[in-house]
């Protein structure tokens, strides 16, 4: 009788444990955005005002949207590190059919059409060519995207965007910019779509067991294109977004913008092992990336700092996946 008392307990325990660790994995990012700003609001008065919050809300879209993408991608256990240089490419694009007089809404089209292309190219040249890694085909193409960029520009940028082509990235509804809406509607999309669609779920089986998932009926390299044509669509957004902001296209733009989503989704809980992940910890992870920057340049740090910050929180997310992990192994086993 002790004895099953014990056995018990210990259930019990271990069941509080996987419970709470269920809890910290699912809202962990959030609780940290939150601690985050508060700790923001008490060192400077002017963080949290509403003019700031969308401030930071706009400053975060272009990152949100590719990092959308990015996640995609990491779902499946791979990376794409040349969504900063299709952008820079997809809007040196649209900005030369623009000079041409094109259309401002085909101008558009061009610009995301551009971004998918490249991302389908992605695609087929990891499940074509069979390459080991996306880490590859994604390395060779953020070099063959970012020199096209110059060549079509002659290194020099495009500027006198027309209004149609600035509404996403330029404009508001009220006080509520446009491409913060634009990004709600698009993680909406996102949630639908991996969470209630049979292709959305293939995308988590593929990173979690890609040979399960191809026993079970899964079109594994079917899934791989869709997923990075998506991943360059969402880059052709951004630089959509962007061109919006700055009313110019140039060759150098998005240098970094690789990296800050996969940070973005890492810090949201996303997983490099593939399978972990949801849209709106990403959609966090963009957050807490912008809301860092923004209070730290309200703090008068230098930029420097700012960037070593950044990435000791991405060490810290990174090492917080690992112990995840591990314990998911010690529970199975």
């Amino acid at each position: 009788m002790p004895n099953t008392e014990i056995k018990n307990e210990r259930f019990a325990t271990t069941k509080d444990k996987n419970t709470f660790r269920d809890i910290l994995s699912k809202f962990g990012p959030l609780l940290g955005l939150i601690l985050l700003c508060i700790v923001l609001s008490v060192a400077s008065p002017n963080f949290l005002t509403f003019k700031n919050m969308m401030n930071v809300a706009r400053q975060s879209a272009i990152n949100s949207l590719i990092a959308s993408g990015m996640l995609l991608a990491i779902l499946t256990a791979g990376i794409d590190l040349s969504v900063g240089s299709i952008l820079a490419l997809s809007t040196c694009i649209m900005g030369v059919a623009m000079k041409s007089g094109v259309n401002p809404y085909l101008c558009i089209i061009i610009g995301i059409g551009s971004g998918a292309f490249l991302g389908l190219i992605n695609g087929l040249l990891l499940t074509k060519l069979h390459l080991p890694h996306p880490f590859i085909s994604t390395l060779g193409m953020k070099n063959v995207a970012r020199g096209l960029a110059l060549m079509v520009t002659a290194a020099s940028p495009i500027s006198g965007f027309p209004k149609p082509i600035q509404f996403l990235g330029g404009e508001f509804l009220g006080p509520v910019p446009v491409s913060v809406i634009l990004v709600i509607m698009v993680f909406v999309g996102y949630h639908i779509f991996l969470n209630r669609t049979k292709q959305g779920r293939h995308i988590y089986a593929v990173g979690s067991n890609p040979e399960a998932a191809r026993l079970s009926g899964v079109n594994v390299n079917k899934t791989l294109i869709i997923v990075y044509t998506l991943c360059g669509t969402m880059a052709g957004l951004a630089g959509i977004v962007l061109v919006g902001r700055v009313n110019a296209a140039f060759p150098l733009a998005g240098l970094d913008f690789d990296l800050d989503a996969i940070a973005a989704c890492i810090i949201g809980g996303a997983s490099f092992m593939g399978g972990a992940g949801t849209i709106w910890g990403t959609l966090i992870g963009a957050l807490i990336i912008s809301v860092l920057r923004n209070g730290l340049n309200l703090l008068g740090v230098s930029a420097d700092i700012q960037t070593v910050a950044i990435g000791l929180v991405i060490i810290g997310a990174v090492y917080v996946d690992v112990l995840r992990r591990r314990a998911e192994q010690k529970v199975k086993a």
